[in-house]
């Protein structure tokens, strides 16, 4: 049980720690019946909670969910510690005495400690319960080279108690501050100073909107690297004025309004943009005819689109219009060629996309490209004839296939001997040879079996059942790819086909239970 702990006079809208939570103070006062002071919390997990705020029929403080908050005395929480306390027991500074190498003299530990702080280059506070800067100036003259600040998951209530700490560190470039509750500054202005040399900002999981962004923004003259998954970013907005500078932004996990994505088309160094999971289906470049470049997202050399409900092939085609694209990822889309094989589907992206030199975090090598595009010419070379053929097909095969006279160009028209017709879905040519292992259990064999990759995964769960005699329900699957050795990628959705997840031949299916 924690001492009980004097209440800051300011504790309403103060960070509190839990044990492992956190939560933000919303209420101080009395309960009747009960005696003593108890405090109103909104916590970060809402599971955490029992109601919203409201006890025996009053209503205390409120909270955006109907069971984020509890009540609780102070003496279960902690309010939290200056920056150079919470330095000091991350880093176990005390004042034990040692001896120095070769000699009998007795040194203080704590002076060891404290020059090796002054050259350290970063500083990681991550999940401590750092609340603000502490006495004015004594982070300067004990950590003053500090470049790079992790300070995710702490205690610090608004951005004054950020910059109080960020305008003492001189050489600072690069800071977390993800899984934080920050209150905007009464005056933004103010602080642009303790953030004038910071390139790299990472604000994950800060409950965070596109507007308090811009807002925010303003203290960021220089920076370039921006990262903001899973806050509550929908609808964004043109940023006149700041972000001029952004080299890297990333908006994964927000459920982004897709129509306007090109509201941020404009920022000048944009050279890295990761859209990944935020429920994109299309993406229009309308400033640029079928083949043509855009002027929009002029440094845009990496795109990732992964984990996305993009299913149409004119989709790619408005993406061959980006000027510098030659990274691009978009794992489990829905993107689907007319014989049903995904390594069709990556030919195609590969011939659609000209510039590209990396497909999905793999290179593509010259006789990938070459391959893939003399399949692609004669894949629809039958539409081009049909469509007119020569150097003016119909403006409609145009559309479809933007590249096209392009490809023909470098390596000359089709021959009707060539020509591939489309042929439907071939479930031969479709199995995979999948191995099941089951690391909880060694002493079972593992299996190897030949599916369908439009087989979805509620059917290898039963298969999985008749096998094993363990209910569906139980079972949980992951994969790992030849590709990518000692990485495990999660399958999570009974109702998605095991070609959804990149399932590919040779892979192993990893089989848990509970």
């Amino acid at each position: 049980m924690r001492v009980d702990q004097a209440v800051p006079a300011d504790a309403v809208g103060r960070r509190v720690s839990c044990g492992d939570e956190r939560a933000t103070v919303r209420f101080v006062g009395p309960v009747p019946p009960t005696a003593g002071l108890w405090l109103g919390v909104e916590w970060d997990n809402p599971e955490r909670g029992k109601h919203d705020g409201s006890h025996d029929g009053v209503q205390y403080f409120t909270c955006r969910h109907p069971k984020g908050g509890s009540l609780v005395r102070p003496a279960k929480v902690s309010f939290g510690v200056d920056y150079l306390t919470a330095v000091q027991q991350v880093y176990q500074v005390n004042s034990q005495e040692v001896l120095t190498e070769g000699s009998s003299e007795s040194v203080h530990w704590l002076a060891v400690k404290e020059r090796s702080l002054e050259r350290l280059p970063s500083v990681l506070l991550s999940r401590s319960d750092v609340n603000g800067p502490g006495a004015d100036g004594e982070i300067k003259k004990t950590t003053p080279n500090v470049q790079w600040l992790d300070m995710s998951g702490t205690l610090l209530s608004g951005w004054e108690d950020v910059a109080a700490i960020t305008r003492q560190l001189d050489q600072l470039e690069g800071l977390q501050l993800s899984n934080n509750r920050l209150c905007l500054p009464s005056d933004i202005s103010a602080h642009c100073q303790a953030f004038c040399r910071l390139r790299v900002l990472a604000l994950n999981n800060c409950d965070l909107t596109w507007p308090q962004i811009l807002d925010y923004a303003r203290m960021w003259p220089k920076l370039e690297d921006l990262c903001l998954e899973e806050n509550n970013i929908t609808e964004l907005q043109r940023p006149d004025g700041v972000l001029q500078s952004l080299k890297c932004l990333n908006l994964s996990s927000n459920p982004l309004v897709q129509e306007s994505v090109l509201s941020i088309a404009a920022l000048p160094r944009l050279e890295k943009l990761s859209l990944s999971q935020t429920g994109l289906s299309d993406i229009r470049f309308d400033d640029a005819a079928p083949g043509s470049q855009t002027a929009m997202f002029p440094a845009l050399t990496n795109l990732n689109l992964d984990n996305n409900n993009i299913t149409e092939w004119c989709v790619v085609d408005e993406l061959g219009k980006l000027s510098s694209l030659v990274h691009f990822s978009c794992r489990h889309n829905r993107l689907v060629s007319s014989d049903g094989n995904y390594k069709t589907a990556n030919q195609m992206l590969i011939a659609k996309l000209g510039g590209l030199v990396s497909l999905n975090g793999s290179e593509i090598q010259p006789e990938d490209r070459r391959g893939a595009e003399l399949d692609y010419i004669k894949m629809f070379g039958e539409e081009w004839l049909k469509a007119g053929g020569g150097s003016q097909p119909s403006s409609e095969f145009t559309r479809q296939h933007p590249r096209y006279l392009s490809l023909i160009d470098k390596y000359g028209a089709p021959e009707e001997g060539e020509l591939k017709k489309p042929e439907p879905f071939a479930l031969k040519n479709q199995l995979l040879k999948i191995t099941f292992v089951f690391p909880d259990d060694p002493e079972r064999k593992p299996i190897e079996k030949k599916l369908p990759s439009s087989m979805v995964v509620q059917k290898v769960k039963g298969l999985l059942y008749r096998l094993l005699k363990v209910p569906a329900a139980d079972l949980k699957l992951t994969y790992t790819s030849l590709k990518m050795v000692g990485t495990e990628f999660e399958i999570d959705s009974d109702l998605k086909t095991i070609q959804f997840y990149s399932i590919e031949d040779g892979d192993q299916v990893l089989v848990r239970w509970s």
